[in-house]
């Protein structure tokens, strides 16, 4: 009983954090720390991927009818709109899906309960938000350079603590780019790669861990009901240019967990 509350504690938390600019992975890796999760690190990702997917199919019920018209312009053949707004995607996928593919081993070992971490990439989420919110100029479409740029942010946000929402919905409004529309690639930018993720995991067997399905099921159940929530919620805030809140939870957290950390060293 005390492994599917776990599961479901996991599971709101992905599924409120994945969206909201506070860091999923990372408040993922302190839920475990708080609750004296004990499991290896490959059980540990087992689940996070688990999530992720969650919340990727709450993108997918959010963002349905863009998806629906990306693929019809898809099958029409026909350069427009639709089709540059995929291709950008794809664009911004590579810069994260190289760091996936050359340090998988290396990125397991960084979802392994490194709280200090957690805590100094959050302060650097804070910061970024802080800036976000005074970017003045934000008007312009998604280009070409504007996505490999947002694409380098996506694979920083690799690191827990770092905010992948937080970090390429920033890293948009930074570069002048319509807030609204800033949300919306950055949420649709992630899908593929999760995708992608499951994929690979499942080729290399990667789910052959001792977590119970009963586990992964509620935590799943959990993180996408609860994402489709907190995506809703914030486009809203993005467009309100209310990221500044988040910058002082992300330093709050951030301060508790080092006094913590150092209380223990001392």
């Amino acid at each position: 009983m005390l492994d599917i509350l776990r599961a479901l504690i996991l599971g709101i938390v992905q599924g409120l954090t994945e969206f909201l600019p506070v860091s999923s992975s990372g408040h993922l890796e302190l839920t475990k720390w708080i609750s004296g999760d004990q499991s290896l690190a490959a059980d540990s990702m087992l689940m996070t991927v688990t999530l992720h997917a969650a919340t990727a199919l709450a993108t997918i019920v959010v963002f349905r009818k863009d998806i629906a018209e990306i693929l019809a312009d898809l099958f029409r053949f026909q350069w427009n709109e639709g089709t540059k707004f995929s291709a950008l995607i794809v664009v911004s996928m590579i810069p994260a899906a190289v760091v996936g593919v050359l340090y998988d081993d290396l990125l397991t070992t960084l979802f392994d309960r490194q709280v200090v971490l957690v805590a100094l990439m959050l302060i650097v989420t804070g910061l970024l938000l802080f800036l976000a919110d005074r970017a003045r100029h934000t008007e312009k479409r998604v280009g070409w350079k504007d996505a490999i740029l947002i694409g380098i942010a996506q694979a920083i946000a690799i690191l827990p603590g770092i905010s992948r929402s937080g970090a390429t919905i920033s890293t948009s409004v930074l570069l002048g780019i319509d807030r609204e529309k800033s949300a919306r690639f950055s949420f649709l930018m992630v899908v593929p790669l999760i995708l992608g993720k499951i994929a690979k995991d499942l080729l290399d067997g990667e789910f052959s861990h001792t977590t119970s399905t009963a586990e992964l099921t509620v935590g799943f159940l959990a993180a996408f009901f609860t994402g489709i929530g907190a995506c809703m919620w914030m486009i809203k805030l993005v467009k309100k240019a209310e990221l500044k809140y988040f910058a002082y939870y992300c330093f709050a957290v951030a301060a508790v967990v080092l006094f913590v950390r150092l209380l223990h060293l001392a």
